[in-house]
């Protein structure tokens, strides 16, 4: 095992036993690690007092677990007009989820959607 010494050493060894050493050194590795999962929360801009502190109960027990979550608001027909109801919504999570939680970035349109991300701080 010293290939620079005069003159070089080596071991011999079983190479299936090797291997077999070397993949329950990655399994173990694997096992240990944590996947962050994101997880989507779906709301529309005229949602209900008890909806919205239903869907703030789930999202406050996604990041507990740390995991992310994405909050979707979604618009139909003449509420594309009033977008800025859905963005009244997610600020309004972001301040109720302040305690746990920032924000991964600011909230964007895609389509007729409204996008937020959370993360566990």
């Amino acid at each position: 095992m010293s290939p620079n010494s005069d003159p070089p050493v080596c071991k011999i060894m079983d190479f299936g036993k090797y291997k077999y050493e070397l993949s329950k050194k990655e399994k173990l590795v694997r096992k240990k690690q944590h996947v962050i999962q994101v997880k989507e929360i779906r709301l529309r801009p005229s949602i209900e007092d008890h909806d919205f502190d239903f869907k703030l109960k789930n999202a406050r027990k996604f990041l507990e677990q740390g995991n992310k979550v994405k909050f979707n608001v979604m618009f139909r027909g003449r509420e594309m007009a009033h977008q800025e109801f859905g963005k009244q919504l997610l600020n309004r999570i972001m301040e109720e989820l302040d305690d746990i939680a920032k924000a991964e970035n600011k909230p964007k349109l895609e389509g007729r959607n409204m996008v937020l991300f959370l993360i566990k701080k």
